[in-house]
């Protein structure tokens, strides 16, 4: 296994792989219109290049045999009032394809990302992650994060309630 930052060239790979992740974890559970719309407006090779190329966004893709396979991506930028910590930063994305759940990716990914965002100067990390997801949320609660609020995220046209988690580095 291999993490690496992410580059221009890996715009079409990314773009692929968080259309599958996110649509894997979230479809049976929400409308199809509103997966469709925010799949269109987050992940398509236009998006993933403008977010690789941003000085802001820190990408990192996790390769196994010469395949892409998890990707994390970091942001600086406004975080929400709950974030108490000095200098966040937020863990914007972080997902793992289903085929490769359990093999301890994750554990290895999270630490590539708490590295990177120490790295950046930032003194505090945290997230927004979907208060029907309890088994990211059970992850994050694993690996120090503690829950400190919440705050809307809009998908499609659905505005529903991420649960906010953030911890020190």
């Amino acid at each position: 296994m291999t993490i690496r930052r992410g580059t221009a060239a890996d715009a079409a790979v990314l773009a692929a792989l968080a259309r599958d992740t996110f649509f894997d974890t979230f479809a049976a559970t929400n409308e199809a219109t509103d997966m469709a719309l925010h799949l269109e407006r987050a992940y398509g090779v236009p998006q993933q290049t403008a977010e690789l190329t941003d000085p802001g966004v820190v990408t990192l893709l996790v390769e196994e045999g010469g395949l892409v396979v998890a990707y994390a991506q970091l942001r600086r930028g406004h975080a929400p009032d709950c974030v108490q910590g000095a200098e966040p930063i937020e863990l914007w994305r972080f997902y793992v394809n289903r085929e490769w759940h359990g093999r301890g990716l994750a554990q290895a990914l999270i630490a590539r990302v708490t590295a990177e965002a120490g790295d950046t100067g930032a003194q505090t990390l945290w997230l927004g992650v979907w208060e029907r997801n309890p088994r990211a949320r059970a992850f994050y609660l694993k690996c120090g994060f503690t829950d400190v609020g919440e705050h809307v995220f809009l998908f499609g046209t659905d505005p529903q309630t991420d649960r906010v988690m953030a911890r020190p580095l």
